[in-house]
């Protein structure tokens, strides 16, 4: 009886350390789900990093210029201030009112327009040059809140904008981490499955470049031409080119036809928004082909084949339309 229980005993201990014991790996299956998923959000989140930064260069530029437009107003307040001072009432002036005194050489045109009023009486019938004093503190208190708002504006893009990094780095690890449990072979498989895992299969030619033959006469051979010419170069988050900078999907198609002299937008929902949608048996060269809930694009090139920046570590490679990860993921296409 002792032994039996002491066998039972070590049974259920036996038992116990196996709950207690690592997972099961997971299957080749389930984590290619899960990296489909992280590339989804990747697709998604370069969009938006994209968005981001275009709206953060417009706000720049406005702030440049607004700039320029406080410094001229700034001008023209100083210089109406100073004819306002002196055709002011004597009487105002010698008073040793000194709040009196302080508001018409204020520098601050919105206390300015708060007492107008009193501006109007220190000035007397002179209305001529009040109104124009008043005019130019306003034109200046306007700019100048202007300044605030784009400025503040400016901190907040710049703000989301390193979220949106540090949020697509986070899923490149964890796809790193996720990949981490697999065999050597079989991410080899995995990342075959995936986006820019065609490399060279299926008829295409991967990253080794290939020199442009077809014709150059319409925008979208330019186009083409262009396409051909960025292969082999690296995909990076955020860049339009060229080589040495890096692309990322919707930034290599945005430059191949920038490079035509046709501008289309920067990211690819807007993209797809303002492009006409087209049939893939109307395809063309130079076509724009959308994947992963038009997270992601591509370039058509003729003869089944595309262009493409994949993902992050990986170069502008031409390959099949016909690749696994593209085939399962295509949304539609359009023509710019």
């Amino acid at each position: 009886m002792i032994g039996v229980a002491i066998l039972l005993a070590g049974g259920l201990a036996a038992a116990v350390t196996q709950r207690a014991g690592a997972q099961p790996k997971p299957t080749i299956a389930q984590v290619q789900a899960k990296v489909n998923v992280l590339t989804a959000k990747f697709n998604k989140a370069v969009q938006q990093y994209d968005q981001v930064s275009v709206q953060l260069t417009a706000a720049k530029a406005r702030l440049k210029q607004v700039n320029k437009e406080m410094a001229s107003d700034q001008a023209a307040y100083n210089s109406a201030r100073v004819k306002v001072v002196q055709i002011a009432d004597a009487s105002y002036m010698d008073s040793g009112s000194t709040s009196l005194a302080g508001l018409l050489t204020s520098n601050d045109p919105a206390q300015v327009m708060s007492e107008a009023s009193i501006v109007m009486q220190l000035t007397g019938a002179r209305n001529l040059q009040t109104q124009q004093f008043l005019n130019t503190a306003h034109q200046l208190a306007s700019v100048q809140q202007e300044q605030q708002r784009t400025e503040y504006g400016i901190a907040l893009l710049a703000k989301q904008r390193q979220h949106t990094k540090t949020y697509f780095q986070g899923l490149l690890n964890t796809e790193k981490a996720t990949l981490a449990t697999l065999t050597a072979a079989q991410q080899a498989v995995v990342q075959q499955n995936n986006v820019g895992g065609g490399t060279g299969g299926n008829g295409g030619s991967g990253t080794t470049k290939v020199p442009y033959t077809g014709p150059t006469s319409s925008q979208a051979d330019k186009a083409v031409q262009y396409a051909y010419g960025a292969i082999g170069c690296p995909y990076v988050w955020g860049a339009t080119g060229p080589c040495s900078s890096g692309y990322d999907c919707s930034g290599l198609v945005m430059a191949a036809w920038a490079s035509a002299g046709v501008t289309i937008p920067r990211d690819t929902y807007e993209q797809w928004a303002g492009l006409p949608h087209i049939s893939t048996s109307s395809l063309q060269p130079g076509d724009l082909l959308y994947y992963s809930g038009i997270g992601h694009v591509a370039m058509y090139v003729g003869n089944g084949k595309m262009i493409d920046a994949p993902v992050p570590g990986e170069n502008v490679e031409l390959i099949s339309m016909n690749t696994s990860w593209y085939v399962q993921n295509f949304d539609g296409a359009a023509r710019p």
